[in-house]
Order: structure tokens, then C-alpha cells, then sequence
């Protein structure tokens, strides 16, 4: 299956008509509202939770494997994002974000009713498998329902609320923690989802499909072994040079096995009539070119998100919040470019917007080593508030002009993919920078030492700050070799003009 066709040549026209756009204007409010509700749920998940991980541990138990409450549910949403996607265009987003949102409840309340580390974990794939949906589908409810010139509202809208998760959920993660009882980090979901639910259930109205599908096979054996796929690979990444070494038996045989599995998913999808990932999603060089992106995006943000703030306490001196300020300045900038980008690629076009915004990435990423040591908060900071600007002229852009290129039933699918090849980014980002920070770190101050030892202890001799700042020091160029990837997917795999459909009586110049 080759590129849809465009109808105007060298431009990036607004998208076709489509029945997507069923809800009225005035449904739009409420809707939007249950979308950025039910993204907060998944976007504060991560951030109330780590807060509370000390009271968790002293109440259940399990130090030793409390990173799989982070692991498991990261696990569960990485794999189920295509089979979401497949399924939001078979059967309509309404019923698969109902149901995620339902299933991420049901874990939440098990959550809370956890008796021990175990059952923990368990609880916490539940909500995975709720999370996928929500993240995956309301990113498709939003380009349904806005035309192309106004999709960089709501996606600005939805990234304002990782920006304020990001903020806030430290911060109530603590006072429930400290104050009433860790179960309720859990709890405070209800009362969100379920405004969520009803505002879905009361205003979502969806289209009415012309050619109404019958006799759809899904395709259970493909959903099952791209599963079995990523659990796999994302439990060897995940685990590997942390329970056990990275050359050691478990992770060569987990790595070989998610392999040998990745090529069984491939002979189970060319055979299905309708498989979760269809092959289109890689013979279409846009798509293709979007998601080797957006992996990239996915790795190189890492090297901020988990490293900054250990370096920000270990090096500037600085006490964890004030080291959380310095990582959220990203957060402020990101989603305003997101939303100024229109202004941009409605002149120049979708690639080259992205290329404008990773290429100011990879400077940035670059300029990091050149800190001094041990240098004022203001300067990583102020890094950081750039790095978001440019990343946001970056992502979006390329969200929104990847979506406009297929019909409304193919636009779960294509959702889908760009944000699952950007999980198992940041999934191979986790261990790759990993790897890196705890080899320097083990170059300067010895073979048993790594990161997560220094992370805890904040009282560093002039000695430990300088080899911390040098590990970080590495993991930003290898986020800035990342970055390099993402625009060399753009100049050599991106069409110069995307193939956007186009919409009847507007167009788009560029």
C-alpha cells in the first residue's frame, strides 16, 4: 500500500473531510474537558506514585523489587498502545476509551486494596492495561475532532497537562503520603475517572460510518504475540544491568527470545486478515519516518527526565524540590511552542518545522557538557526551558501532520504506532543511559559503584560531584546522538511535503 495521494502537489494541504468530525462545536467544551481528565489520570500516574514510594515499602515490603510498580505498568501501556489503535478503528474510540478508562479504575481501587508488594505489581499491569488506551485513544479523539489548522490547540491543551503533572503530582503524592495514607494516591483517581466516564458517555458523539464493517476478525494471535514481544524486550531492558548483568545469561536469552518473538509477530501479521500492526504502518515513508522519530524523541528524553535531577542535587547542591523546578522548566516552554507551531509549519511545512525544532534539540543537548562545574541552577535550567521550545516545535508538528495523512479509520492505528515506537524509546533509552552513566561512574570511582548508589547520597565528596558530572555529561551527548537520529529519519526517510488529505474549500500554503 503506498502514500495517499494528495491533491495539491508540493504543499501541505488541510486534511479531508471526514466523518470523524461529527461532534458539534458545541460538544466540543465538555468533550475536550473529559480528554485532558482522562489524560491527567495517566499523565499524573508516574510522578504521585514515585513520592510515595517510601511509605509503600515500609508498609508492604518488597525493596528489592518496587521498580516494577514504575516497570510493570510501563510494560502494560507499551504493549497494548497498537492493539488499542487497531481497535479504536474497528470498532470506534468511544467504546475503547470507556473501557480503558473503566479498566484503569478498577486497577486503581486494587491498587488500594493491595495486601503486599506483590500483588502491588499485579495490580499495577492492570492499570497499564488501562493506560494504554487512555493515552493512545484520546490523542486520536483529538485530531478527530479538530480540523488541522486548530489541532495544535488541543494538543498544546493536553501537553499543558503533563506539564502540570509533572508539577503537581510530586506534591499531592507527598501530602497524601505524609498526611493520610499512601492508598489514596490510588483512590484520588475515582472521582477524576468517573467525571471522565460521564462527560464521554453524555457528549462523545461519534460518526455514523458510511460503509458499515461486517464480519471483522480480530486478530487475537497478532495482539498476543506483539505482547509476548514486548513484554519480553521490555522486561530485558528494564532488568538488565540491574537484577542481573547485561552479558549475563538472563538478559542474553530474554534478548534473543524477544527476537525470536519479534519475527514470529511479523509472519503472524502478514498472514492476518486484519492485523494489529498492519504493514502499511512501515511501507508509507511519512509514517515510517515519524516513528523512527519519535523513538528517538522517546530515547534522547530520557537523558533529562531521569538523570537531571540527580544531578541537580548531587552536583548544584540542590534539595529535591528545588532540583524538580530546575527538570519542570522544560514543562513550561513545551507546550507554548506546541502551541505556536501551527503559525510555523502552515508556512514551511510539517518536516521542516520538525527539522527546525530537533536541530535546535541537538545544539542544546550539545551545550550541556560545556556547564561549568559546578555551575549556578539557572544555567541547566535555563538549557532546559530552550530544550522544551525546541522539542515542542519538534513532536507535535509531526503528530499532527502524520495524522492528517490517513482517513479516519486508519488514524487509531497510525496514533497508535508513533506513540508506541516512542515508549520502547524511552524503554531502550532507560537502559542504554543507564549503562553509560554506571560505566563512568564505575571508571572513576570504582567497579561497584553506580548511579542509584550516589542518587541516595547527597553528602558527595568534591570527587563523587565531578564523576556524577561527567556521567551526566556523557548521557546528554548520547541524547544528543539521539536527537541526530530523529533528524536523520527526517532528511532522508520524511517526504518533503507530507500527503495530507485535503479538506474541502480550505487549503493549506507551505
Amino acid at each position: 500500500m503506498t502514500e495517499p495521494s494528495t491533491t495539491r502537489a508540493g504543499a501541505d494541504p488541510e486534511p479531508a473531510p471526514d466523518s470523524a468530525r461529527a461532534a458539534s462545536a458545541a460538544r466540543r467544551g465538555p468533550v475536550v474537558a473529559a480528554l485532558m481528565l482522562a489524560m491527567g489520570l495517566a499523565a499524573l500516574d508516574g510522578t504521585i506514585v514515585s513520592t510515595a514510594v517510601p511509605q509503600i515499602v515500609g508498609d508492604l515490603g518488597g525493596l528489592s523489587v518496587f521498580s516494577w510498580l514504575f516497570s510493570g505498568y510501563l510494560l502494560a501501556v507499551t504493549v497494548t498502545l497498537p492493539v488499542y489503535g487497531k481497535l479504536s478503528d474497528t470498532f470506534g474510540r468511544k467504546p475503547v476509551l470507556i473501557a480503558g478508562t473503566v479498566l484503569f479504575l478498577i486497577g486503581s481501587v486494587l491498587c488500594a486494596a493491595a495486601w503486599n508488594m506483590a500483588s502491588l505489581i499485579a495490580f499495577r499491569v492492570v492499570q497499564g492495561l488501562g493506560g494504554g488506551a487512555l493515552q493512545g485513544t484520546v490523542q486520536t479523539i483529538a485530531a478527530d475532532l479538530y480540523p488541522l489548522k486548530e489541532r495544535p490547540k488541543i494538543q498544546a491543551r493536553l501537553s499543558s497537562v503533563w506539564a502540570a503533572s509533572s508539577i503537581a503530582g510530586p506534591a499531592i503524592g507527598g501530602l497524601l503520603a505524609g498526611y493520610a495514607d499512601w492508598r489514596w494516591i490510588f483512590l484520588i483517581n475515582l472521582p477524576v475517572g468517573l467525571v471522565a466516564l460521564w462527560l464521554i458517555a453524555r457528549h462523545l458523539v461519534e460518526p455514523v460510518r458510511t460503509a458499515p464493517r461486517t464480519g471483522i476478525r480480530i486478530d487475537w494471535a497478532g495482539a498476543l504475540a506483539i505482547f509476548a514481544t514486548g513484554a519480553v524486550l521490555v522486561t530485558a531492558l528494564v532488568q538488565g544491568g540491574v537484577a542481573w548483568p547485561w552479558l549475563s545469561a538472563p538478559s542474553l536469552g530474554l534478548l534473543g527470545g524477544a527476537a525470536v518473538l519479534a519475527a514470529l509477530t511479523v509472519v503472524i501479521e502478514r498472514r492476518a486478515a486484519e492485523p494489529i500492526i498492519p504493514g502499511w504502518v512501515w511501507r508509507r515513508r511519512t509514517i515510517a519516518a515519524v516513528n523512527l522519530a519519535l523513538g528517538a524523541l522517546g530515547l534522547l528524553m530520557v537523558a533529562p527526565t531521569v538523570f537531571l535531577p540527580t544531578y541537580a542535587q548531587s552536583v548544584l547542591g540542590l534539595g529535591p524540590i528545588a532540583a524538580g523546578f530546575v527538570l519542570s522548566s522544560w514543562t513550561l516552554s513545551w507546550p507554548i511552542t506546541a502551541a505556536l507551531s501551527n503559525r510555523v509549519y502552515t508556512r514551511i511545512g510539517f518536516r521542516l518545522t520538525a527539522i527546525l525544532g530537533i536541530s535546535g534539540a541537538l545544539l542544546l543537548l550539545l551545550a550541556f557538557p560545556f556547564l561549568p562545574f559546578p555551575g549556578e541552577p539557572w544555567q541547566p535550567a535555563l538549557l532546559m526551558l530552550l530544550l522544551g521550545g525546541s522539542l515542542g516545535l519538534f513532536q507535535l508538528p509531526l503528530i499532527v501532520g502524520v495524522q492528517s495523512t490517513v482517513p479516519y479509520e486508519e488514524r487509531g492505528t497510525t496514533t497508535a504506532s508513533v506513540l508506541f515506537c516512542r515508549q520502547v524509546g524511552q524503554s531502550i533509552g532507560a537502559a542504554l543511559f543507564g549503562a553509560i552513566a554506571n560505566g563512568v561512574l564505575a571508571a572513576r570511582l570504582g567497579a561497584d559503584t553506580d548511579l542509584d548508589q550516589l542518587a541516595h547520597s547527597l553528602a558527595a565528596t568534591d570527587e563523587t560531584r565531578r564523576a556524577v558530572d561527567a556521567a551526566v555529561d556523557w548521557v546528554y551527548l548520547g541524547a544528543a546522538g539521539a536527537a541526530a537520529l530523529a533528524l536523520l529519519a527526517l532528511l532522508t526517510l520524511a517526504p518533503r511535503r507530507f500527503p495530507v488529505l485535503q479538506e474541502e474549500g480550505q487549503g493549506l500554503d507551505g
